[in-house]
């Protein structure tokens, strides 16, 4: 997931919209919208193109980050707090099961002076 994340956020993007009559007729992305064919039309009926033509081509990059390397300096005071407090608390819980310790490992059992199952008749079946 994070990589993909990465992935997404560093590549450029490059959009290309070509419109006719107001109407959005190809959307492309990384490459050239195709034309409607009102352009090449009007070439041939008309050989004078001064009247202004129908068509539009619209066009927007969005650059992707270059720069990926943070310092620990980048980051405000409440940030470093989070991440230290975060990476402890996550790092407590990959530790294994032998190592966990046992609350009541010091101390002994009650000593039973009365078997109170057997007084009370109380039994599991």
């Amino acid at each position: 997931m994070m990589s993909l994340l990465v992935l997404l956020s560093t590549i450029s993007w490059s959009v290309d919209k070509h419109l006719c009559m107001g109407r959005v007729m190809d959307i492309s992305f990384f490459s050239e919208a195709d034309d409607c064919g009102m352009e090449s039309a009007f070439a041939l009926l008309e050989k004078d193109s001064k009247k202004p033509h129908c068509c539009d081509d619209e066009s927007f990059v969005l650059t992707g980050q270059d720069d990926l390397k943070l310092t620990w300096s980048d980051f405000d005071l409440e940030q470093q707090v989070f991440l230290v407090a975060f990476s402890t608390s996550y790092l407590d819980l990959l530790v294994p099961l032998d190592e966990l310790p046992v609350p009541h490992e010091e101390y002994p059992p009650p000593i039973l002076v009365r078997d109170i199952h057997v007084l009370d008749q109380v039994f599991l079946i």
